[in-house]
């Protein structure tokens, strides 16, 4: 007898959870020299603390504090220093670039707040802007690296990210997530999509568009059946 979906669901459940704790462990362990030296230069660049901590929503929503290193200095108005663009500096925007600044967030894979690979954790504040259509990317694990990232990074607009992050969604596999993570190396390796056109970042989600209640924007990948949330 075939085992029902859910059973499935569950299994599968199981082997992303290993497989993020075996190769996450890893990673971090290799990077932790890396991450030595990142913090250092952090520290002589931008001060302290090194560590950029905010709470961000998770599986269902469930919020969680995710861990990067800083890239940006701190509010300061007197300074002028007061969006994105005056806070960022040359040495923030090469972190940025090649990804180094995500390193301490395999600790969070590790503890099981993040997976390797999954739809990027967003703000706390967006939660109540979300369609159900886009907040179906919560169904899942957020992820280091996900298909949204492989696709053009923060050059993606956001109605075709919450497309991307709900085929995830719908369709992962472990192979998939393989696939994912050789494209993120190479989309690093590039510096592909690393900015919005006119942005230092992604601009700000103000909700509206693909986040309608109708779902319609999201058609092409909201057509199949919606399974539950799958880890």
């Amino acid at each position: 007898m075939a085992p029902s979906p859910s059973r499935r669901r569950r299994g599968n459940s199981v082997d992303k959870r290993v497989f993020d704790l075996v190769v996450g462990t890893a990673a971090l362990i290799l990077s932790l020299p890396i991450q030595a030296v990142v913090a250092l230069a952090v520290a002589v660049k931008l001060g302290r603390p090194v560590l950029f901590k905010q709470m961000r929503p998770g599986l269902s929503g469930k919020p969680f504090e995710m861990r990067k290193f800083r890239s940006m200095r701190p509010v300061d108005p007197s300074r002028g220093w007061v969006d994105d663009a005056s806070r960022m500096t040359p040495f923030g925007a090469r972190l940025r670039s090649t990804s180094l600044d995500e390193l301490p967030a395999l600790w969070n894979v590790v503890r099981g707040d993040m997976s390797l690979v999954g739809p990027r954790p967003l703000l706390m504040k967006y939660l109540p802007l979300y369609s159900p259509f886009q907040a179906r990317r919560h169904e899942v694990k957020p992820g280091l690296t996900g298909l949204a990232q492989v696709s053009g990074r923060n050059a993606v607009t956001w109605d075709r990210r919450f497309e991307l992050d709900v085929q995830y969604v719908d369709t992962w596999t472990i192979r998939g997530d393989l696939k994912i993570l050789k494209d993120t190396v190479a989309a690093v390796l590039h510096r592909d999509g690393i900015t919005a056109a006119g942005e230092v970042s992604m601009p700000e989600f103000t909700g509206g568009a693909a986040g309608d209640a109708s779902g319609d924007a999201g058609a092409s990948t909201d057509d199949r059946p919606r399974p539950g949330a799958r880890w």
